[in-house]
C-alpha cells in the first residue's frame, strides 16, 4: 500500500471522511458501476452515475438512511474485529480511506489492514444470513466490492469476517480468506475508468459546458 495514498487522522462515517470520498467511485459501489442488463446498463448504474456528477457539482452529500440493519453491523463492528485480532492473534490497523494509486476519484474504504492483507467485516442483522457464510461462504455480491479494495490498495488478500454475538461460541466467528484475482482486476479497472469519464461528461452538461 502507497502510505501517501491513505488518509488515517479521519474517522469513517464523519463529515471530514464523506467530503474525502464525494465525487469518487468507492468499492463498495462498483457493483453498481459494473451492473448491465441484456438491453444496456442498469438503473443502480445510471442513478450512480448522476449521483457522483451531483455531488461534484453541488458540493453536497445527501444524507444516507440508516435502517436497523445498518445500525447493528455499527454497533458490533469493533467488537467483531476485536474478536478477529484474537482468533488470528493480530494487530488491525484501521484506515478511514485508501485512494487507488493511478486511478484519480477511485478508493476505498477497508475495515482494517493486516500486513498486506485487509479486513472486510459484516455483522448480518439476520442470524440465518450469518449462518449462510458457515455453510456457503463469502457470497458473490461481496467479491466485486473485495476485489475493487484490491485493486485500490494492491492488497494480496481480504480477510472476509462476519460476526453475530447471538450464536453459540464456535459460531459467532466466520473467516475467510479470499485472494486477489488479476483478471477480475483488471477488468473492473477499465469499467470504472469509463464510469468515470462519463460522470465528468454528466457534470459538464449540469454545468452547461
Amino acid at each position: 500500500m502507497t502510505e501517501s495514498l491513505i488518509y488515517r487522522e479521519v474517522e469513517q462515517g464523519s463529515d471530514a471522511w464523506l467530503e474525502i470520498r464525494r465525487g469518487k467511485v468507492t468499492a463498495s459501489r462498483v457493483a453498481d458501476v459494473l451492473a448491465k442488463t441484456k438491453t444496456g446498463v442498469s438503473a443502480s448504474r445510471g442513478n450512480y452515475l448522476i449521483e457522483l456528477a451531483l455531488q461534484r457539482v453541488t458540493g453536497v452529500i445527501e444524507p444516507s438512511y440508516t435502517n436497523d440493519a445498518m445500525q447493528w453491523g455499527k454497533d458490533n463492528e469493533q467488537t467483531a474485529r476485536t474478536a478477529f485480532e484474537v482468533a488470528h492473534n493480530v494487530f488491525v490497523d484501521q484506515v478511514a480511506f485508501v485512494d487507488h494509486p493511478t486511478i484519480k476519484d477511485f478508493g476505498c474504504s477497508p475495515d482494517g489492514v493486516i500486513g498486506d492483507s485487509l479486513l472486510e467485516l459484516k455483522c448480518p442483522y439476520q442470524s440465518a444470513v450469518h449462518w449462510s457464510y458457515f455453510k456457503d461462504g463469502c457470497p458473490s455480491k461481496y467479491y466485486t466490492q473485495i476485489q475493487a479494495q484490491m485493486s485500490c490498495t494492491g492488497a494480496k488478500s481480504v480477510w472476509f469476517v462476519s460476526f453475530d454475538p447471538r450464536m453459540p461460541a464456535r459460531s459467532q466467528l466466520y473467516i475467510e480468506e479470499v485472494m486477489r484475482e488479476e483478471e477480475f482486476i483488471k477488468k473492473l479497472e477499465d469499467e470504472v475508468k469509463q464510469f468515470l469519464n462519463e460522470v465528468e461528461v454528466e457534470m459538464q452538461l449540469m454545468k452547461g459546458e
